[in-house]
């Protein structure tokens, strides 16, 4: 939508009573289309959150996001690829938009998670089930949940690297139903007929799949394939950073990707530098300045840095939040992120504001021993609250399940037993507490 003002005889013209268009005076077409940049500016804002909280749109799951991507895809793409360097690609045809986000380190606070209650993140046997089952999906427009079970039973057989894939172990059927409901979210897998979940109880379930081989292949977002490496698979386990480091190798910004020591042009290390710092700032609860190299600091404090900085966090309709330790970018309306805090949804969202309170207030760090014992106390005296977690052990499960949610967030980091507050964390410190006195009989 442009922000120019229409031309006559367009929305913003009226015909007369005599039949004649009569246009609008010129502070009323000026009105207008100040209202039609607001507008672009707005829904542009929207689909940049939309897609950082969803890297993966579909037309299906996501109608009113997809149709804003779709129709915003041009400035969409151009924002993602200034500031982030991270592709943008929309196929409406096919109803999808890929957002694929590329990170210069891994990330253990992100996993994929078991679409059960709990959420419970996924182990290294669900990875290499997601892994097979999306390589074999890929030349079978349509299938069941036994014939892709049998392929993968085959495939995994024939691997001298991965323990075959056993249908008659109820722990097996339940780790693959985890992979393939992950699948069927991201919208690379449609169940036509029947529930995936009833694999679980019996491998004779019938299930039937519509698969769509072109989203399976968009759900990699690494910029060189792994076949691209010719690696031996014996080789694999011992040469695993190495590999990482590989095919995270970005060539944009020259020969030697990352690495500092090796020059490169002042273009392609200033672009290192904005998109390694907008990554972070977009897709991280928190940057610590301490986290980040001279060069990194250097490039935020600088005037192109700064102005850069704020006119991102405009356009993506966020708020700066620039402190001495640290920056944050706060979605007011909490559309660009799947997580938040503080949150009430469940136990342990509670536990790590309250955990938090006794980690900021401490003279000296706290044990984790410390933080169970604190976690027992609050149970004790609230016996209705957090009932999985009364029995013997709920405290220390629940203290741990706390301690995640509060490193997630880097709020603190859990190092020999001890945590420690980041900077960041005073943010939810309580510094004081306000009641309400109660009035006195007969006051008015």
């Amino acid at each position: 939508m442009s922000g120019e003002p229409p031309a006559p005889g367009g929305p913003a013209s009226r015909e007369s009573p005599g039949g004649r268009e009569r246009e609008l005076p010129l502070a009323g077409r000026s009105h207008l289309g100040n209202q039609l940049v607001l507008a672009e500016r707005a829904e542009i804002a929207r689909g940049i959150r939309a897609l950082l909280a969803t890297p993966l749109l579909t037309a299906r799951t996501s109608p009113e996001d997809f149709d804003l991507v779709r129709r915003r895809k041009v400035a969409l793409i151009r924002w993602f690829d200034y500031y982030c360097g991270w592709p943008l690609a929309v196929e409406p045809r096919l109803g999808y938009a890929r957002l694929s986000k590329r990170r210069r380190s891994d990330d253990h606070t992100r996993p994929a998670r078991r679409l059960r209650t709990g959420r419970a993140p996924f182990d290294r046997r669900r990875y290499t089930l997601l892994c097979v089952a999306a390589a074999e999906l890929l030349n079978v427009p349509v299938t069941t949940i036994g014939l892709l079970a049998d392929r993968i039973t085959r495939a995994t057989a024939v691997d001298p690297v991965l323990d075959t894939f056993d249908t008659a172990s109820r722990a097996e059927r339940m780790a693959f139903v985890d992979a393939l409901r992950l699948l069927e979210r991201y919208g690379a897998v449609e169940t036509v007929d029947g529930a995936t979940e009833s694999f679980v109880s019996a491998a004779e379930a019938k299930v039937l799949y519509k698969v769509d081989p072109a989203l399976l292949m968009r759900l990699l977002s690494s910029p060189v394939g792994m076949s691209q490496l010719a690696v031996p698979a014996h080789e694999i386990p011992s040469r695993f950073d190495e590999l990482l480091s590989r095919i995270t190798r970005e060539r944009r910004y020259g020969p030697a990707g990352e690495d500092d020591a090796v020059p490169v042009s002042d273009v392609q290390r200033n672009l290192r530098l904005r998109h390694g710092l907008f990554r972070r700032l977009v897709d991280d609860p928190v940057v610590h300045l301490e986290d980040l190299t001279e060069a990194e600091r250097g490039y935020l404090a600088s005037p192109t840095g700064r102005r850069l900085l704020r006119r991102a966090a405009e356009e993506a309709g966020l708020h700066l939040e620039e402190r001495a330790d640290g920056i944050l970018l706060v979605d007011p309306e909490r559309l660009s992120t799947d997580r938040t805090f503080p949150d009430d949804a469940n136990s342990a969202s509670v536990a790590a504001l309250l955990l938090l309170d006794t980690v900021t207030a401490s003279p000296a760090p706290p044990t984790r021993e410390h933080l169970i014992a604190r976690t027992e106390d609050v149970l004790r005296g609230n016996p209705r609250w957090a009932r999985a977690h009364q029995d013997e052990g709920g405290a220390r499960r629940l203290t741990a399940a706390a301690l995640d949610v509060l490193t997630s967030f880097d709020l603190v980091t859990v190092v020999g037993g001890i945590v420690r507050p980041r900077p960041v964390a005073h943010r939810y410190r309580v510094t004081g507490t306000r009641t309400t006195a109660p009035q006195e009989a007969g006051a008015p």
